[in-house]
């Protein structure tokens, strides 16, 4: 993934960043991609390192960037 070679996050952190890649992957119709996957959990990655905690809305917007990235 680019750009998280040095990120750190404590442990509660990635208990929040978990559920709400779980949540978001559960959401997206099966088979889920790949590269789906990798989207969300870059955007989850990026907004959390911007100091998002609430799990909901780091699921929402992986969601709405999945929406808008082109394909």
């Amino acid at each position: 993934m680019k750009d998280f070679a040095n990120a750190s996050f404590p442990p509660e952190t990635i208990g929040i960043m978990k559920t709400a890649m779980d949540g978001a992957v559960a959401t997206l119709p099966h088979p889920v991609s790949s590269a789906s996957v990798q989207s969300i959990a870059e955007t989850i990655l990026r907004t959390a390192q911007q100091g998002e905690t609430d799990p909901k809305t780091l699921e929402r917007m992986a969601l709405l960037e999945l929406q808008i990235s082109p394909r």
